[in-house]
């Protein structure tokens, strides 16, 4: 980054010429392009902008308009700044003009008291900006290659902003335009005070160049996106002004972000992929504060604190074996509606993947809220803009951050088993599910795989060595309340082909299928084999 005027001021070459600004002393963090030697009077068509003009003044007109009309054509050229050795053409001070001028202007204007060879002060400051041209472009030859790594690999937003964070030892933060806090790495500072009232905050900070730094806040700004697209703002949280080095490692981050998302199109969204990463923190334990997971969720719009929290999980019900790109792409669009539903329902929550086949949803509620009408009413819109089947199952409500593992952890249990046998319910929780709910909930218990294995395992084996159906014809039989003309109607067979079957049944399996507890045993032994078996219906 170009030196300041302020940088310029505080060289020995300068300082011992006793320099004073008399005016525009509000804008000597312009930047210095280049320090031009110059003593005529119509030097301003010769400049391109951000020159800083040396001069003894001995050219200047003796006409008061005249000298007002070179400052302000130095101004208008984009000239940062004047500055005038005293002694030759003006002794003491400026004509009053001249200073009026320039402060109206917006012209930064100094004077050296002393005698100063200019040579010095072009060599000092040419010598500065050259170093930091040279050390910006070893900067960016380094970086160039460890983002572009990222960029071959796909790293997800928070990898890269993790990668700012170790390459500046600085907390680095990506938000949307909405102030959102998409991706943050606080580099062992307390993510709750970093994220603190962030949106109120951030909207503070407002540079008018897409890479700038603001001394107030002590945050370097980079704009992420392409110009006329841009879709976020990546910040680094700087304890003094940032270098050379720092600059080009956030633009360079900017543009792999950026990068990214063109890449990322057909994938969940920027947001989804932060929601999920939160939610999944909370799973999983990342988080060493209960308290750092609620910060990061009110940096994205979403509080936890003070709510009653609901695990919500949603599956879909026709999805291919192996996950292919189309399924892939349909449990984004899920995750994408869910998301809009939320926001039509003025629910704000935590919306994100959380594997290949499922979504997840934290939502927070009002303490008197009822969980049966927010569920309803979201499963109401959700149906409505997005047609392919699927099943929204919901944990119990938990008063702590701490405790929504267990919410998601009942939610994803009831979510298995619903997708398997669907009756239509907007939504399904664990008192829904009955006898099914409870044989999934045990279905790792070896006693109940020890049952079931001796109450159908003559029937598997006898299926699995001559091709049989037996076991859907029990099934039949069972699911129809053991009513046998509607049960051979669902197993598509005449009457006398399924009481055949029945005969066999009762052969294989050594048992009266008229006795009511043999039955019951059997579709409990059914239902089981149904939680073991985790294929897709």
């Amino acid at each position: 980054m170009l030196p300041t005027l302020a940088d310029v001021l505080a060289l020995d070459a300068l300082r011992r010429g006793n320099p004073r600004v008399v005016a525009g002393s509000d804008r000597l963090e312009t930047r210095v392009r280049w320090v031009h030697v110059g003593e005529i009077t119509d030097i301003a068509h010769l400049l391109k902008g951000g020159e800083l003009i040396l001069t003894t003044g001995i050219a200047m007109p003796d006409e008061p308009e005249r000298l007002v009309d070179y400052v302000v054509e130095l101004a208008e050229v984009g000239a940062s700044g004047l500055i005038v050795e005293l002694g030759r053409k003006f002794v003491g001070e400026l004509p009053l003009e001249v200073v009026k001028a320039a402060e109206e202007h917006g012209l930064p204007l100094i004077t050296l008291a002393r005698e100063t060879p200019f040579v010095q002060i072009t060599e000092s400051v040419h010598a500065r900006i050259i170093d930091i041209q040279l050390e910006e472009l070893r900067a960016s030859k380094q970086l160039h290659e460890v983002f572009t790594e990222l960029s071959v690999e796909g790293a997800s937003p928070a990898e890269v902003i993790a990668q700012v964070t170790r390459l500046s030892g600085r907390p680095c933060i990506l938000e949307n335009l909405a102030h959102q806090v998409l991706a943050c790495d606080s580099a062992d500072q307390d993510p709750s005070a970093l994220l603190a009232s962030w949106e109120i905050r951030s909207r503070t900070v407002a540079p008018a160049e897409r890479t700038a730094y603001d001394p107030a806040s002590g945050w370097l700004v980079t704009t992420v996106g392409a110009r006329g697209q841009d879709w976020g703002r990546l910040i680094l949280l700087c304890d003094q002004a940032p270098g050379p080095r720092d600059i080009v490692l956030a633009e360079r981050a900017a543009t792999t972000l950026a990068l990214g998302r063109l890449l990322e199109r057909h994938q969940e969204s920027l947001e989804r992929q932060a929601h999920g990463t939160i939610i999944a923190g909370i799973l999983t334990h990342a988080y060493s504060d209960p308290d750092e997971a609620a910060a990061r969720a009110r940096a994205m719009g979403v509080t936890l604190s003070g709510k009653k929290l609901l695990g919500v999980v949603l599956r879909l019900r026709e999805v291919a074996t192996e996950q292919t790109l189309d399924a892939q792409a349909l449990l984004s669009e899920l995750a994408e509606a869910t998301a809009a539903a939320c926001r039509e329902a003025r629910l704000p929550a935590l919306v994100g993947a959380l594997d290949q086949s499922r979504v997840g949803v934290l939502l927070p509620l009002p303490p008197r809220s009822s969980a049966e009408a927010t569920l309803t009413a979201l499963a109401g819109r959700l149906r409505t803009a997005f047609a392919p089947p699927f099943v929204l199952a919901a944990g119990s409500l938990v008063d702590a951050v701490r405790d929504v593992r267990r919410s998601f952890s009942e939610a994803e249990q009831v979510a298995d088993v619903a997708v398997r046998r669907p009756d239509g319910r907007p939504f399904y929780r664990l008192p829904d599910l009955r006898l099914r709910g409870l044989l999934h909930l045990l279905r790792d218990d070896a006693r109940l795989q020890t049952f079931a294995e001796r109450e159908l395992g003559p029937l598997l084996a006898h299926d699995a060595s001559r091709g049989g159906d037996l076991t859907r014809i029990l099934t039949a039989y069972l699911e129809s309340g053991r009513n046998k003309a509607v049960a051979a109607g669902r197993a598509h067979l005449s009457r006398p082909a399924f009481y055949e079957r029945l005969r066999r049944l009762e052969r294989v399996l050594n048992t009266d299928l008229d006795d009511i507890e043999s039955c019951l045993s059997l579709h409990v032994a059914l239902l089981a084999l149904e939680s073991f078996r985790r294929e897709h219906p």
